[in-house]
């Protein structure tokens, strides 16, 4: 790849960027959006920790094993970091609890955190280096997933997977300080790697929770074999073969990938998930939540329940047989069971899919219907519109413009410092921990944050089943 030929590349655009970020770079609003997401990353990783919800991938990134180099979040142990990263990566995930940018259907942080925390304490990084590590990652996934909205889930991939890849390689590749020649080659070599099937939702099983660790392992063996010499296409984004032509069947315009970047931020766009489900159903999950059902019992008195749908949501969470769940997960991507699940117990926290057969529950949600409207926009930042008929033939309506938890959310901080601690668990320790998490840049390194962690995890009431 000779430099001429590399320099008007997106690949190219993206390794010369992230090569000369510092913190003088990145206005305020923006650092705190990264520390928001970094600690609600962090706090999905380690109550899938606690509840032993990664299990399969845990395990294995144990036989990995490797060199102490990174720990495994949650678990006291330290192995090499493209294998921890594969463990955090699932952890992270596993709940489905992670955040969600709107704008490319991607889950931002699932496969941005796993790796730079994984290099991160491998290369004894600074708190300002892995937060600029992690705004580059965050801000690349959500670029690479908005420029075709849906494109790659209509075609049966998962975006946060093939997407996720490139953002953990260039992470990855600017901790472990490549140059930018080097680092368009990590990015070239990632793009062999990205990929991530969608069949679970026919089945109900657990690989996509697997997805973000595969990406984050492969972003970080992907800067490491650069460094090592290995040579990627510079076109690889945008290229004849790239991964727009290959993976979604229509090339892009490399401007359109990198149009503003560093003055535009699209991570702090990214939203947090009040539920632990499938981000698709959360704006008619509000909208249940102001129904006022005036005295009447959802279990006995509802007829039918109605929700508006956009077009690109419907296969993923109202398909036929969706009001069954098979699984746990399966019932994660159910609009009618989560629905039915609110409106009975006023609550949907991830101890309600220990009994997704549930038959007051089961009963409700075949009365669920889905009404497919094409609104404008993407399809996770659809209003959310719920009607209820009654049995008494009353009508009731609710509706509200968004999901929660986006960025312009008043209640952005609470709602991110309230859900991670009582994913974390409660405790001093747990204060601590979210403190320093919001404040990374100012962190010598991640010892400190890791110290906070073990001290979570050593607490008799914290539990370990892993």
């Amino acid at each position: 790849m000779t430099g001429a030929h590399s320099a008007s590349t997106a690949a190219r655009h993206f390794a010369d960027w992230s090569a000369r970020l510092r913190l003088e770079d990145v206005a305020p609003p923006v650092r705190r959006a990264v520390g928001r997401h970094l600690l609600d990353g962090l706090g999905t990783t380690l109550a899938a920790a606690r509840l032993g919800a990664a299990r399969p991938a845990v395990t294995v990134a144990r036989g990995l094993g490797g060199p102490a180099q990174a720990s495994i979040l949650g678990t006291g142990d330290r192995i090499g970091a493209a294998a921890a990263a594969l463990a955090n990566g699932a952890q992270i995930h596993a709940l489905d609890f992670d955040d969600t940018h709107a704008g490319g259907l991607v889950h931002a942080t699932a496969v941005v955190l796993p790796a730079v925390f994984a290099v991160g304490e491998e290369v004894e990084a600074s708190g300002a280096d892995t937060m600029l590590a992690a705004a580059v990652g965050l801000e690349t996934v959500c670029r690479l997933g908005a420029v075709t909205p849906h494109a790659f889930h209509a075609r049966g991939l998962h975006a946060t997977a093939v997407c996720g890849v490139f953002a953990a390689a260039l992470a990855a590749a600017r901790l472990y300080r490549l140059d930018p020649e080097r680092t368009v080659h990590a990015l070239g070599i990632a793009g062999s790697q990205a990929g991530g099937l969608l069949e679970f939702l026919n089945t109900g099983a657990s690989t996509k929770q697997l997805h973000p660790g595969f990406a984050s392992q492969a972003g970080i063996m992907a800067a490491r074999l650069a460094q090592a010499g290995a040579t990627g296409p510079a076109s690889v984004l945008e290229g004849e073969y790239g991964l727009y032509a290959a993976l979604v069947g229509t090339r892009v315009d490399p401007s359109a990938l990198t149009d503003g970047l560093g003055q535009r931020w699209e991570a702090t766009r990214i939203t947090i998930k009040p539920y632990p489900v499938c981000q698709l159903s959360h704006a008619a999950l509000d909208a249940v939540r102001r129904l006022q059902l005036d005295g009447a019992d959802p279990a006995t008195d509802i007829a039918e329940i109605t929700a508006d749908v956009h077009p690109d949501a419907a296969q993923v969470v109202c398909a036929p047989g969706k009001e069954e769940p098979r699984t746990a997960y399966d019932a994660k991507f159910s609009m009618p069971w989560c629905v039915a699940r609110l409106l009975l117990h006023g609550e949907l926290t991830e101890d309600a899919f220990a009994r997704i057969d549930d038959p007051q529950v089961l009963e409700l949600a075949a009365r669920f219907r889905h009404r497919v409207v094409d609104f404008p926009g993407v399809a996770a930042d659809q209003p959310g519109v719920v009607r209820v008929r009654l049995r008494d033939g009353r009508s009731l309506h609710a509706h509200v413009s968004h999901s929660s938890g986006g960025p312009d959310d008043p209640g952005i901080e609470e709602l991110v410092r309230t859900k991670a601690i009582g994913n974390i668990g409660a405790g001093p320790a747990s204060e601590r921990l979210a403190d320093r998490v919001l404040d990374l840049a100012a962190q010598t390194d991640l010892k400190t944050v890791l110290a906070d962690i073990a001290a979570i995890v050593h607490e008799p009431d914290w539990g370990n089943p892993q």
